[in-house]
């Protein structure tokens, strides 16, 4: 019996798709529910998959991880391609000698690199906690429910329209018989033909309330998704938010290994080579900030053509700034410094142009330039 009840309703989902058969419509605003709650399930695998991508670049890497995922195993420890490129770079450094030049340069580079590396993998884990698996926990959680009591209401309602049908039909007979009667038979004919619509009519008013019952079920799911929106909302603002940690502390490291490879060539370059070397100082235009873009050209134009006559001036005028990030001083020449706080500023004659002297109080001592912004 299940199985020709079943034959029946695919028959009569056939016909509904041919528009052979009346078909049931749902309300109008359970249809949006529904549109809204498909484009939700698509976009967020679209997310899902390409933030997957972003992260892990490496498909055999990602199989991996998904394969580890289904047994509910833990994923072994994997070193990124920062930290191993660090890590070759130290070991070159020890076949070559740490103490020569290249050497000492392959330490301090690797180093950085595995600085980088380590950042990169606490983004990973952060992003993957907080972004990719309450994606991961929709689609495998509510949307698997939602679609269930979805297929459970497309069922009611095709059960609903075959009773419409059987309705119709034994309305139709009797009709028809009422119409053309046969006097030899007619009690016992409307008789059977006024029970099958009686009996038609029963099946029809519980097949109604059954699916009744489910859309509304079912609604109050689709309902859930605005829900969904807001926690996925949260999950991408602690995803942004990582993110812009991350390329802070690649910022961060990034300054400081050009720190270390400009002490580190000023340590090994002889006398001669250093003293040609020498970048040219900041001008006090520059620093005072020229007013119109021909300016900012004339500043520049003057401060090549008088870098003889500026090795002669005192310190130039101070400018306030406003620090960008937190900084610590690595020796006694430098000034330790606090994000948002403001310190004043200038430059001397023959400094490095990546830094100036920056005064806060009573104390003083070199500040990088990329950790602040120049106020005017």
């Amino acid at each position: 019996k299940n199985i020709s009840v079943q034959l029946y309703a695919s028959g009569r989902f056939t016909e509904e798709k041919l528009g052979q058969a009346e078909k049931t419509e749902l309300d109008q605003h359970l249809e949006n529910l529904i549109a809204r709650a498909d484009g939700t399930k698509n976009w967020t695998e679209k997310i899902l998959r390409q933030t997957e991508v972003l992260l892990q670049p490496n498909p055999s890497a990602r199989i991996e991880e998904f394969i580890y995922d289904k047994l509910d195993k833990k994923l072994p420890s994997r070193a990124t391609n920062a930290e191993l490129l660090g890590q070759y770079m130290v070991d070159a450094a020890a076949e070559f000698g740490p103490e020569t030049p290249y050497g000492c340069t392959l330490v301090t580079v690797g180093e950085y690199q595995r600085k980088l590396g380590g950042a990169e993998r606490e983004f990973l884990q952060t992003s993957a906690a907080s972004f990719l698996t309450p994606l991961r926990n929709f689609l495998e959680g509510d949307w698997r429910t939602i679609s269930k009591e979805r297929r459970l209401l497309e069922n009611r309602r095709l059960d609903l329209d075959i009773c419409k049908a059987r309705v119709k039909k034994a309305k139709q007979a009797e009709a028809k018989a009422a119409a053309a009667p046969d006097f030899q038979e007619t009690r016992p004919r409307n008789y059977v033909l006024s029970a099958s619509a009686s009996a038609a009519e029963l099946e029809l008013r519980v097949a109604q309330t059954e699916f009744d019952r489910q859309a509304e079920v079912t609604r109050l799911l689709l309902e859930g998704i605005g829900s969904t929106h807001l926690n996925h909302l949260r999950c991408l603002q602690d995803f942004s938010e990582a993110q812009a940690t991350f390329y802070a502390q690649c910022h961060h490291y990034t300054q400081d290994l050009q720190r270390e490879l400009h002490r580190c060539s000023n340590a090994v370059a002889p006398p001669h080579s250093s003293a040609a070397a020498a970048p040219q100082p900041v001008s006090s235009a520059f620093l005072s900030g020229p007013s119109s873009p021909g300016a900012a050209v004339s500043s520049l134009s003057s401060q090549t053509a008088g870098a003889l006559t500026q090795t002669q001036l005192a310190v130039t005028g101070t400018r306030k700034a406003k620090v960008l990030y937190d900084y610590d001083a690595h020796d006694d020449s430098e000034l330790s410094l606090l994000a948002d706080e403001l310190i004043s500023v200038y430059t001397v004659p023959g400094m490095d142009p990546d830094w100036l002297i920056g005064e806060r109080g009573n104390e003083k001592g070199k500040v990088p330039v990329t950790y602040l912004e120049l106020l005017s």
